[in-house]
């Protein structure tokens, strides 16, 4: 069964119409190409995504231990519709991947639409007849938008924050609670001005020595121990993995955080935090307090997810 999507004309119509086998996919490719429509362009890359996504629940599903109650044909019918429709409802959501993908045949067909976040190592083929999902080297955790709250938060970056640890030597429950507490568990991201994520999850500011793409946001700093609104200009990544590598590369390398470094291998979340207000890594005099009680918070969670 597919849901197919008709030409380029009437793409902005059929919004939730995405089709789910190759050949109506292909169609669609051809008519985003031929019409250089950037809307046509997205519902393409919601297309991959849409495929990609039901590919990944039914591998899921296969993985699944049945219980013999509710099998059969029929059974098995009903959920492959339901399959396909939970991934359709799944794809083209803000910061997914999608937007990387609509970017990248984008630049490709003739620069439809170049409004799109992308990670720099998001690969694909030239456009061509034959339809191919996009490979990716890096994790999905690493591009994919962070799930607000705690909990989620921490299970959903706590890969990317293990592999950047046994790099830096700096605890992952230490990044991961300070990137909590600056984003507010994933409530209060670092965003472009056309709401496109900087994947920023340290707050780490764009002086001028920094040369890479650049967030400009309204935040709090205290001033002679006031909270004050201000302008500032904050490091845009291309994934959350460069952030938490960024992240530890400043920490690691500035000798301002010299002492930070040092104290991070002792496993005290309280001394970490000091050493991280007393180099000025925040403005708040509550800085230590509030983190290391967001690192304890991470090691709750780790333990509760264990």
């Amino acid at each position: 069964m597919a849901l197919t999507l008709p030409s380029s004309t009437t793409t902005s119509s059929t919004t939730n119409a995405l089709a789910v086998d190759i050949r109506s996919l292909n169609a669609l490719k051809v008519d985003a190409g031929a019409a250089n429509s950037a809307q046509a362009t997205r519902e393409v890359a919601k297309q991959f995504e849409s495929l990609f996504m039901r590919e990944l629940i039914k591998s899921m599903r296969d993985a699944t231990m049945k219980s013999g109650l509710m099998e059969g044909e029929q059974a098995n019918l009903g959920q492959d519709m339901l399959d396909q429709q939970l991934s359709i409802s799944m794809s083209g959501m803000q910061g997914g991947l999608s937007e990387a993908i609509a970017r990248q045949l984008s630049r490709q067909m003739g620069g439809a639409d170049t409004s799109f976040s992308v990670p720099s190592t998001l690969s694909l083929p030239q456009a061509q007849s034959r339809a191919t999902l996009p490979s990716t080297s890096m994790p999905a955790e690493a591009t994919t938008q962070v799930p607000r709250g705690r909990d989620g938060f921490v299970q959903h970056l706590s890969g990317t924050a293990e592999r950047v640890a046994q790099e830096s030597g700096i605890p992952a429950s230490f990044m991961l609670g300070q990137a909590g507490h600056e984003t507010g568990w994933g409530k209060s991201e670092i965003r472009h001005k056309d709401g496109s994520n900087s994947f920023n999850l340290f707050g780490i500011k764009a002086t001028k020595a920094w040369t890479g793409k650049v967030a400009e946001i309204t935040t709090t700093e205290y001033i002679n121990g006031k909270a004050q609104k201000v302008t500032a200009k904050f490091r845009a990544y291309d994934s959350y993995e460069d952030s938490f590598r960024d992240y530890a590369r400043l920490i690691k390398e500035s000798p301002r955080y010299e002492k930070a470094e040092s104290v991070a291998q002792s496993g005290s979340a309280m001394a970490y935090a000091s050493a991280l207000q007393k180099a000025g890594y925040a403005t708040d005099p509550e800085y230590a307090r509030k983190l290391s009680g967001a690192i304890n918070s991470v090691l709750r969670a780790q333990r509760a997810q264990a």
